[in-house]
């Protein structure tokens, strides 16, 4: 059977954990060594803050102006009847079959 060399393993282990000590806390200071070229470079100057505007006070005796959007008059509900009645005509439904389609249709409108 073989002997373990003992030495070796320590010398290994050794070895190892000098290697891992490097690595690691060269890591973390790396960040904080200042390099040959001095400081790093300035932050950009800030952006400018919101433009603040004073809003328009009306005067006293000036009535406010109102934009009024010109509407077109809606249809009364004896128009959406007759429309629907037309609707139910055009396409061939029989006279008895025309109510149902025409309180739905106009009620939808």
């Amino acid at each position: 059977m073989l002997q373990p060399d003992i030495s070796s393993m320590k010398r290994f282990l050794i070895l190892g954990g000098v290697i891992m000590a490097v690595a690691l806390g060269a890591g973390t200071a790396s960040g904080q060594i200042i390099g040959p070229g001095g400081l790093p470079p300035a932050q950009p100057p800030p952006l400018p803050g919101p433009k603040i505007e004073v809003p328009k006070v009306p005067k006293m005796d000036e009535l406010p102006e109102r934009n009024y959007v010109p509407t077109t008059p809606r249809p009364s509900f004896s128009d959406k009847v007759n429309a629907c009645l037309d609707e139910a005509a055009a396409s061939g439904l029989a006279p008895g079959d025309r109510d149902s389609y025409v309180r739905a249709c106009a009620n939808s409108r």
